[in-house]
């Protein structure tokens, strides 16, 4: 399948207005290239261990992004949509150039080339293999995830998607219903449903989560009818929420970042049993006081365990019954 990559020049005080018009067009997952100095908290937030050198920043910045390759028409009309859209900012903003480069790039260049960086690895008895590597005779005995993230976001290698994993082995109980809140590829409801959960329940913004996971489920020997994935946003959609189901879960897992998990954390006792546990990570440890009000302002949690690797943080609360 061939996509073509798209690359707009605009200008950085533009920028977040460039992106909307391109949403409202139903283009999202934008790349920023720009020379911005990266704050403290930024720097925090990358996983890499030096930082290049930037270049002075002029002003520009370069939005890129990716679509399927349609009629040649079709998708002239959508640039055109773009480009109208982007006119109208001009009488709030410097949009600069505002051109539109078109290159054309192969699925293999930016799904595949990751998997050279990923490879199996351990936590808490737990061992998460790619599916292209070989099983090893040391896995035996352990609870083994294989995985395939595809494009969408998780191969448990982050530190916060560790934390979920050793909460899940401390409060995950036989026939326990989970329901794991930007599931990604599926790992955490695959590594509940391992370890004594009866059914799991995913849901994530990105649809490409559903495949994912269905296919890790196969993979993975797990019946797909213990656990269906939605694509959706549950903050919204009343009626999503409604068919996830209210008061049914022993355990909702939520491994996004904390600007997600702020407004996720009120209605997650509409979720849980009484007695049942919130996981939460994503939290980089400058955003730990600011969940952990959210959490402490709802009557119905409490606090129970704090948990931390390098620079993310884990907080677990119960649904008081």
């Amino acid at each position: 399948m061939k996509w073509n990559k798209f690359t707009i020049k605009t200008t950085t005080a533009a920028t977040d207005l460039v992106i909307g018009v391109l949403v409202e067009n139903g283009i999202d997952g934008v790349e920023i290239q720009d020379n911005i100095p990266l704050s403290e908290e930024d720097k925090k937030r990358m996983f890499i261990d030096f930082l290049p050198e930037l270049p002075k920043d002029e002003g520009i910045a370069y939005l890129c992004f990716y679509m399927e390759e349609i009629p040649e028409e079709q998708e002239r009309e959508k640039m055109e949509q773009v480009l109208s859209g982007i006119e109208e900012l001009k009488d709030f903003v410097d949009v600069g150039e505002c051109s539109i480069v078109k290159g054309e790039t192969q699925d293999i260049d930016w799904m595949n080339n990751w998997k050279k960086y990923f490879h199996s690895f351990e936590v808490d008895g737990v061992v998460i293999k790619p599916t292209w590597e070989e099983k090893k005779p040391e896995y035996e005995g352990k609870t083994l995830i294989e995985i395939d993230p595809g494009i969408a976001f998780g191969t448990g290698l982050h530190e916060t998607t560790q934390l979920c994993m050793r909460q899940l082995k401390k409060y995950v109980h036989a026939g326990a219903r989970v329901l794991d809140v930007g599931c990604g590829s599926g790992i955490l409801s695959m590594i509940a449903l391992k370890i004594g959960a009866d059914y799991a329940v995913g849901i994530d913004i990105d649809e490409h989560a559903i495949t994912a996971t269905y296919e890790n489920l196969e993979v993975n020997k797990i019946p797909k009818e213990s656990c269906k994935v939605y694509a959706g946003n549950v903050l919204e959609d009343v009626e999503l929420q409604k068919e996830v189901g209210y008061g049914e879960y022993d355990i909702v897992v939520a491994n996004i970042l904390s600007d997600v998990l702020v407004p996720l954390t009120p209605i997650v006792p509409k979720f849980l049993k009484d007695g049942g546990y919130y996981i939460t990570s994503g939290i980089i440890d400058t955003k730990e006081e600011e969940v952990k009000a959210v959490i402490e302002s709802i009557p119905e949690l409490s606090i129970v365990e704090i948990t931390r690797k390098n620079d993310w943080v884990s907080i677990t609360a119960v649904k008081n019954g």
